[in-house]
This record gives structure tokens, C-alpha cells and sequence, in this order.
């Protein structure tokens, strides 16, 4: 759930990409603009250098092996289908230090169905056991110094924004290091655009 796990900005489209056997998993929750522009440059004012290069997200799963692709996207994309739109409200914020040094905006609203898509999510061909209980969140520093991250609990402290929630994206981890898009999913939707029941 680190800036190190998610796509980086500009990642490529990945659905042309062949199957890679072995490769890894990560489904994440982007962040609409104007909001992820601020959060950018909030991020970069804590002199965190994955600011210019991670867009803002929520992180559902990571690094999740993936043998099958083709079972993989197949799940993904009934999990998705499945779930309504819902709103993420952001207020404040919290960290995991000092196990992991990572500032975050807590989710005050959109967090249980966070936990439910990651839950869906992690099951079936992507089940695996996690080292740390699944917490929802949106990072604002990561890896920076002591003062950097007392910096960011202080000035967002008192931070809150909202956004619809409609999609995820769906990517893999290549050899080269980078995230790849595979396929963004909208929620209540079939792959052709019509919409289901959850929609």
C-alpha cells in the first residue's frame, strides 16, 4: 500500500499487452481532478519524490501473483459489475508509523465499501494471505523525514474533500518494474457499457 505497490503516472494502456505468467496484480481507486492535482502538490510540498510520478489513488489490492490472466480479469471485472458507484469523503489524517512511514487522509466515508471491494477482490484466483489487516487510504507522504511527515499531520489535519467513485483500474506489475494498465472497470457495468443491477 506503499508508493512503490501502484502505477506510476503514465503507465500504458496494458490491454494489448500480452498474458505474462507470473506477473503481479494491483487494483486501485483513481483520484478525479481537480482534487488529485491538489493532493499532488500537497505531496510534493513534503518533499515526497513519488509525487510527480504516483497519481493519487486509493489502493484496493497489490503485488497480487497472477498465473492466469485470463481468469484474473474474468473476476475482476464480475467484481466490478457487482458494485454500485459510491462517495469517498477524506477528512484528516492519520499514519502507520512506526511500522511503515506513511501519512495519509483517513476516509470517513467510502470505507466500508473499500473494505468490501478488497475483499471481493482478494478472494478466488487472487487469495492470499496479507501481512497487515487491508486499511483503506489515500497517501500524502511516504518515506520522507520525521519532519517532513509531523509536517503533513499538522497542515492536513484539518483537510476534507469528497468524490464519486464509479470505476478501478486493473494493472500489472511487469518485469521492467512499471504498472501497466490492463483495464479500468466501471462499477454496475458490463465490459460492452451496459449496465447491470448494482448500476
Amino acid at each position: 500500500m506503499c508508493a512503490s505497490t501502484i502505477p506510476s503516472r503514465g503507465a500504458a494502456d496494458a490491454v494489448s499487452l500480452p498474458s505474462v505468467t507470473g506477473s503481479s496484480v494491483g487494483v486501485t481507486i483513481p483520484i478525479p481532478e481537480p482534487l488529485a492535482g491538489t493532493l499532488e502538490l500537497w505531496r510534493a510540498s513534503f518533499g515526497d519524490p513519488m509525487a510527480a510520478v504516483v497519481p493519487p489513488h486509493i489502493t484496493l489490492i497489490t503485488t497480487t501473483p497472477a498465473t492466469d490472466w485470463d481468469e484474473t480479469i474474468d473476476h475482476v471485472r464480475a467484481v466490478a459489475r457487482t458494485q454500485a458507484p459510491f462517495t469517498v469523503r477524506l477528512r484528516g489524517t492519520g499514519s502507520f508509523r512506526p511500522v511503515s512511514p506513511v501519512i495519509f487522509l483517513r476516509l470517513v466515508e467510502g470505507f466500508d465499501e473499500c473494505v468490501g471491494l478488497h475483499a471481493r477482490l482478494q478472494a478466488g484466483p487472487l487469495e492470499r494471505e496479507l501481512a497487515f489487516p487491508f486499511h483503506p487510504h489515500v497517501t500524502v507522504a511516504h518515506d520522507v523525514s520525521d519532519a517532513a511527515m509531523d509536517a503533513a499531520v499538522e497542515e492536513l489535519q484539518t483537510f476534507e474533500a469528497s468524490f464519486e467513485v464509479r470505476s478501478m483500474g486493473l494493472y500489472e506489475h511487469v518485469p521492467s518494474g512499471l504498472w501497466k494498465l490492463r483495464e479500468e472497470l466501471h462499477f454496475g457495468q458490463d465490459v460492452d457499457g451496459s449496465h447491470t443491477a448494482a448500476g
